[in-house]
């Protein structure tokens, strides 16, 4: 007769469990996947205020002034060009914007990955150097060259005889006249934006997440929470870093030559037209980076919960 198996101790139990206590990690491969889709499917949505806020940001006191407000540059531009005219630049934005999200969130994984504690946890300070990591990555390979293209061919709408005919066009026009170059104007500045984007959007994100989890850090997001921190930590980025935005735009518009540098354009900017014009656009800018940020966080989200099912990394 077989003895009796003694009853297993409460140490062999734990230890048989799964450590439920310790964060699942998303593979590099899922986040590049799931930001690609995500940011797609955003800018489709939120591009109009993307084209209002960078008319505005151009719409420089030195000259006379073409638009009165948000309103006007919204009539002036369905009057003349029609309510695709809202649109006009879309392709080179979107073309970007796949990359990009793509590139922001496999780099934050992926660094997010090596600086997580033994539990699996990322704190806040580690989510906003993240964050930096992953701007300055998406700056540098996809987000200058697609801007310089996305501002050129807005601004070149405003002049009488447009020359761009489209996105491909647009790039060859730009490459021929000013080599490759042409389609990195304003790389520092681009670089601080989009580090401190990044770095303010995912602290604010990390410190809300940690905080909904509580002890819990595989407890799950409601999309509309995640939608809501995601509102939160775009509306952070917004008023964080405005001016370094407004002097990209200068940096990559179609009088870029002007300046000498970045310094130097926010120095004439200051000088020129005072304080208040580094932020131009802070309105249509908020509504836009508010909407996008939320829609990309909560459609990433999903896609993860999605890729999890079928895609097994751990």
């Amino acid at each position: 007769m077989a003895a009796p198996r003694s009853p297993r101790s409460p140490h062999a139990l734990a230890a048989a469990a799964p450590a439920s206590g310790k964060a699942k990690l998303t593979h590099p491969g899922k986040a590049i996947l799931a930001g690609g889709l995500a940011g797609g499917i955003e800018i489709c949505i939120t591009f109009p205020t993307e084209y209002v806020k960078t008319q505005l940001q151009l719409d420089e006191r030195a000259h006379p002034p073409r638009y009165r407000g948000i309103g006007d540059c919204v009539s002036q531009t369905v009057r003349s060009h029609g309510v695709l005219g809202l649109y006009r630049g879309l392709s080179s934005l979107l073309y970007g914007s796949i990359p990009k999200a793509a590139v922001r969130f496999g780099m934050f994984e992926f660094l997010s990955n090596h600086m997580r504690d033994p539990q699996g946890r990322l704190d806040s300070t580690r989510g906003l150097l993240c964050g930096l990591g992953a701007g300055v990555a998406e700056a540098v390979v996809v987000v200058c060259p697609m801007e310089t293209v996305k501002v050129k061919f807005i601004h070149d709408q405003t002049s009488p005889n447009p020359k761009y005919k489209g996105f491909f066009h647009g790039v060859r026009e730009i490459v021929r006249e000013q080599g490759l170059k042409g389609t990195y104007q304003g790389l520092t500045a681009t670089i601080l934006k989009q580090g401190s984007n990044q770095a303010i959007r995912f602290f604010v994100m990390t410190s809300l997440r940690n905080w909904y989890r509580g002890d819990n850090p595989n407890k799950p997001m409601n999309p509309l929470v995640t939608g809501v921190f995601g509102a939160i930590a775009g509306a952070a980025s917004v008023f964080g870093n405005t001016p370094l935005d407004v002097i990209k735009t200068r940096m990559q518009g179609l009088e870029a030559h002007k300046y000498r540098n970045t310094w130097d354009c926010g120095l004439q900017i200051l000088r020129n037209e005072g304080l208040k014009a580094f932020y131009k656009g802070t309105i249509p800018r908020l509504g836009r980076v508010c909407l996008d940020v939320a829609i990309v966080f909560v459609i990433y989200d999903e896609v993860v919960k999605m890729l999890n099912k079928v895609w097994k990394t751990d």
